[in-house]
Parts: structure tokens; C-alpha cells; sequence
């Protein structure tokens, strides 16, 4: 099988199994606990924050675990929205994650927030972003990598031009770890969403990292573990197998070039081979591990099942939706008809992934298509 869908999700790395193993069997103490074995287990939960916060550059105490980005991005918009109100007024974009979408159209429904949508170019860039700002905006949250296209934002110059007006920024990151530089100082961003299950730690894990002295509104509430911001006894288990996939990843720079360049010729290959390819994103200023095209009159739904049926693992953009067959909401965003976004697939690589599946998956996907033509 060639799996090339890991930004759905990464199958669990050994070290991150093999860390989380014992505080799921022997060391099963709560960490709020005063004797000995919850003692090691609040430990090892602080060991765990300390090495996530070292991979953001953040400092332990702005670490807080959750059960994944989905959580991580509610936490950080209606968290940081509610405690730093201001114009209750919001900034984003229509290509961004559900997660962020609902969270946000929870903040104008119930507490009377109101939303700015930045305009795109056709690849999915910002354009303008300066004129969707006012001097009392509340917050911005843009996405450093999309799930779907795999563009990127320039996070460093949107995040200036936000501070410059008072608001916060945060960055829904969760494409991104591995690929790039996530120093939360060099950023310049307030808030940034992880979630495990996308570098190789399992389902259910995740993380909120803070810039030092940014206040946030707790959505769960109870006996104040996390240091108040995420109440509820703490899944020591999910936080040191996250840390492990955090701490055992490539280099991200020499990485990054590596997968990029495989990802190209990857994308030269599709192209050259099937004439109704069109690549979505941007063709240079996009995530290394996410190459993504629309199938001129073909079904995209219908190519994965022959390509399933080459053991060619992929998808049709976002599985993040449950249930849903609806046409992809990012492409849509950027001016794709319904019709034409229904023949979305999506290739996604990880840092395993070798050129010798590229050319195979490439060549699968010329016959799949040619099923239908």
C-alpha cells in the first residue's frame, strides 16, 4: 500500500508508542495526586511541556495540552476573544479549517462578534489584508499552511500589520509542524495550534502554545489543571508520546527542502501525464508535503476508488468534515466552481515517503483517470 493522505492523519511513530506505553499500563497515577506514583506522573507531564515548549521556543508555562487541533483552535479564538473583547471584531479567511470557521460563527452568534473575510488571489493568498483591519479589531486567525492547497500565508508581515492596530494573531499551525520554522518569537504571532496526530503522535493529542503574557478565556472549566486554561485530569499518555514525535522530528530545513523537491517532481510527473491535472495552491509558496489537482470532467470521488483499488491511498481534500460529500469549501473560497471542485484530489507526503511511490502513485493515477475518459 502507498499511503499518501498524512494530512488526514500519520500513523503513530514506535519511539511516540513506546513513550506513551507505561503511563497507560504501570505509571497510571493522576498527576494532580500527592503520593508517589502521581507524583511521576506529573513529572512526566512536565518533562513533556518543557520539550514542546523548547520546539516553539515558548516557555513551559504557555504550553497547554488539548485533545487536538480542532480543541487547540477553539481554545485559541473564542479563548483570546472573550478576554481581550475589544471592537468585538474578527479577521480571517473562507479557506480556513472547520474548526476555526465554527468557532468563529459561534463568537458572532452567541457573544456578537462580527467578521471581516480577507479577499484571496486564486492560488489562495492574502490579498489586501491591511484594509480588513480596524483600530479595534480583536483578532486575526490565518492559517500558516492550508490542509487542503497547501498554500502558505506570510505569517510574519500579516502578524506585524495586526499588532500595529492592537489585535492579536493567532495561526491555526497544524500543517505545518515539520515543515517549518514554528519559533513562536520569530512568528511574531500570539497564538499557535498544534495537533499530534499529524507528525506521528496518536489521536487526541495536542497543544495551545502561547506568547508569553497572552491572556485567554478557559472553555472547559473545573478544577484548574493546565494552569487553569483546560480543566479535567490530564492525559499524561497523549502529552510525552507528542513531546516524542515533537523531539524525534528531521531537522526542518533540510527536511523541508527534501520533501519539496520530491513533491515538484511529483507534480511535473502528474502533469505531464494526465491532461486534465490542474494543480490548485500556489505553485511555490505552499506546504513541501501537499501537492493537490483538479480532474478536469472526472469525479474526484471516483478516481480514489481506482486508485484504492491500485493500493494508492489519497483524498479528495479535507477529511476533517464528518460525513461530508459537499464540494471543498477552500476551493470554492478561491473561486473554484462546485462542479469543478467535486474532481479535487489531494496527495499528501510524509517525511517516509519515497520517489519510488511518487512515480508509482503518478503513473496510478494516469490510469485511474483513464478509466473515465
Amino acid at each position: 500500500m502507498i499511503y499518501l493522505d498524512h494530512a488526514a492523519t500519520t500513523p503513530v511513530r514506535p519511539e511516540a508508542l513506546e513513550a506513551a506505553w507505561p503511563w497507560l499500563t504501570s505509571e497510571f497515577g493522576n498527576p494532580s495526586s500527592t503520593h508517589e506514583l502521581g507524583h511521576r506522573s506529573s513529572v512526566a507531564l512536565e518533562q513533556a511541556r518543557e520539550t514542546v515548549a523548547k520546539y516553539f521556543n515558548a516557555r513551559p508555562s504557555d504550553v497547554t495540552f488539548t485533545s487536538g487541533g480542532t480543541e487547540s483552535d477553539n481554545l485559541a479564538i473564542i479563548g483570546l476573544a472573550l478576554a481581550n473583547p475589544r471592537g468585538k471584531h474578527l479577521v480571517s479567511a473562507r479557506t480556513e479549517h472547520e474548526a476555526v470557521l465554527a468557532a468563529i460563527d459561534f463568537l458572532e452568534r452567541v457573544h456578537g462578534f462580527a467578521t471581516t473575510w480577507v479577499e484571496l488571489d486564486e492560488y489562495g493568498q492574502v490579498v489586501n489584508f491591511e484594509t480588513c483591519l480596524r483600530p479595534d479589531s480583536t483578532l486575526v486567525s490565518l492559517m500558516l499552511a492550508n490542509n487542503e492547497i497547501g498554500t502558505t500565508h506570510n505569517i510574519n508581515a500579516l502578524a506585524e500589520a495586526t499588532h500595529k492596530v492592537g489585535a492579536l494573531f493567532h495561526t491555526d499551525a497544524v500543517q505545518a509542524v515539520g515543515w517549518f520554522d514554528l519559533d513562536i518569537k520569530k512568528l511574531g504571532v500570539d497564538a499557535i495550534s498544534i495537533s499530534g496526530h499529524k507528525f506521528g503522535a496518536p489521536k487526541g493529542s495536542g497543544a495551545l502554545v502561547l506568547r508569553s503574557g497572552t491572556h485567554a478565556e478557559p472553555l472547559i472549566h473545573g478544577g484548574g489543571q493546565e494552569g487553569g486554561l483546560r480543566s479535567g485530569t490530564e492525559n499524561v499518555a497523549w502529552a510525552v508520546s507528542l513531546a516524542t514525535a515533537l523531539g524525534v522530528l528531521a531537522p526542518t530545513e533540510i527536511e523541508s527542502a527534501r520533501v519539496s523537491a520530491l513533491r515538484d517532481n511529483f507534480i511535473q510527473n502528474v502533469l505531464s501525464r494526465v491532461a486534465q491535472a490542474k494543480l490548485t495552491g500556489h505553485n511555490l509558496n505552499r506546504s513541501p508535503n501537499i501537492a493537490s489537482f483538479t480532474l478536469d470532467g472526472v469525479s474526484g470521488e471516483a478516481v480514489l476508488l481506482e486508485l484504492e483499488r491500485r493500493d494508492v491511498i489519497v483524498s479528495s481534500g479535507s477529511a476533517c468534515a464528518a460525513g461530508s460529500d459537499e464540494p471543498s469549501h477552500v476551493l470554492q473560497a478561491i473561486g473554484v466552481g462546485p462542479e469543478v471542485a467535486q474532481t479535487a484530489v489531494r496527495f499528501s507526503l510524509s517525511h517516509q515517503t519515497s520517489a519510488e511511490a511518487l512515480a508509482t502513485a503518478a503513473q496510478a493515477l494516469e490510469e485511474a483517470v483513464a478509466t473515465f475518459i
